[in-house]
Order: C-alpha cells, then sequence, then structure tokens
C-alpha cells in the first residue's frame, strides 16, 4: 500500500515532570508510562551509586565522573545539572531520534534541566510542575519511602522550598493530593498537547484535500 500524501504525522514532544523529591513525580512518570504506548522514559546519565533494584540503561545509565564531563564537553547533553553533589544529563541523540519519529520523550528532571531543555527546544516542551499538598505530607512520603538517612531527608526538605519557587517557569501545575487524580491530569495535559495544530505535520495540505473533495 503506497503512503498517504496527505496523511497527518505529528513530531514528538519532550513531556517534564518535575517536583521536589518525594512530590510523586516518579509515580506519575510510572503510570504514565503503563498507560501510554506512544511515549518512552528518557534514561539520564548520572554519577550517583545505584539504588537497591534500579537498573543500569533502564532506570538510569550509571557512569563515572570522567566519563560524564568527556560527554559535556563534547556537547552530548540536551541539559545537566549537579544534584546534591551528584551528576544527571540527558543525552541528546536518542531523544532527537524518538522526536524525529512522532514519539514521546518522558523526562522526570528538576527546574535546572527544564530550563536548559526551554534553552534549546522550546517548541518541542511541555513542561509540568507536581506539588505536595503541604509540607508535612512531604516529609511524610520521603521518611516512609526508606531509601534516605535522616540527614539526607532533612537536606531534601530544606531543598524543597527553593525548588517550589520555581514553579511558575512551567507550562502546568498539579497538586498531587490524590495519585489517581494527578495521573490522570498529567495524561489529559499530554493528550490536549498532541492536539496542537503547530504538531500537526501535514494538516495544511490535508484541509486542501477536504476542501477540494479529496
Amino acid at each position: 500500500m503506497s503512503e498517504d500524501p496527505f496523511a497527518i504525522r505529528r513530531r514528538g514532544l519532550m513531556f517534564v515532570l518535575s517536583s521536589p523529591s518525594g512530590a510523586g513525580k516518579t509515580t506519575i512518570a510510572r503510570e504514565i508510562l503503563a498507560r501510554d504506548d506512544n511515549i518512552a522514559m528518557s534514561v539520564s546519565a548520572t554519577t550517583r551509586p545505584r539504588r537497591p533494584g534500579e537498573r543500569n540503561g533502564v532506570d538510569y545509565e550509571f557512569i563515572g565522573l570522567t566519563e560524564f564531563n568527556m560527554m559535556v564537553n563534547r556537547r552530548e547533553f540536551l541539559e545537566y545539572a549537579k544534584v546534591f553533589d551528584n551528576y544527571y544529563g540527558t543525552p541528546a541523540a536518542p531523544v532527537t531520534r524518538a522526536l524525529d519519529a512522532g514519539r514521546d520523550v518522558l523526562f522526570d528532571i528538576d527546574w535546572q534541566g527544564t530550563q536548559q531543555l526551554a534553552e534549546r527546544a522550546r517548541d518541542d516542551l511541555v513542561s509540568v510542575f507536581i506539588l505536595p499538598p503541604s509540607m508535612a505530607e512531604l516529609e511524610h512520603r520521603l521518611e516512609t519511602r526508606a531509601q534516605d538517612s535522616a540527614e539526607v531527608v532533612a537536606a531534601r526538605m530544606a531543598k524543597a522550598a527553593d525548588e517550589m519557587t520555581h514553579y511558575a517557569e512551567y507550562d502546568y501545575i498539579v497538586i498531587n493530593r490524590d495519585i489517581e487524580v494527578s495521573v490522570a491530569s498529567a495524561l489529559s495535559i499530554l493528550n490536549a498537547e498532541r492536539l496542537r495544530r503547530e504538531r500537526q505535520i501535514g494538516l495544511g495540505e490535508f484541509v486542501k484535500g477536504l476542501r477540494e473533495g479529496r
């Protein structure tokens, strides 16, 4: 079957979720991936140690500081940042391939990384900031996930207040009172952004064909 010359294609988009640690962005990201087949997780490179259960090349690309710095020097990252004494970065090549193929890419990154993405590819970017319902609830979530020491939890709480001041830089805000509602909200944002006129490649020719009776 020959390709329809009036078919509408869509360029992929970069769907960013950011939040203070513990506010729920990682859980929301996992649910989006489980429920939507046309979006894939951007796998960041990081210098931090691997946590129990994490898989190299799936959760992160775990690399040394020397290799990370070499990638920075070769300008191979869309964005990178230092967070809690460790470095994180998004390799550009796989993201570009996905967008060109019409697939969306999901990012679980902080405000620093989002700013860099906006500088390099604002037209492809859709950003969502996840807020906790209260600071008490945020602290409770950090303590109950039992991944960090009391000192690390205290540091994350101190940093959260600063991170939340960047909410106004984002396209959308979701207050994560209920995880199911928050996931539904994020998916609604994603689906609406896919329908934006400027993302529809070939739309003008399609409408021209309709007017000509094709």
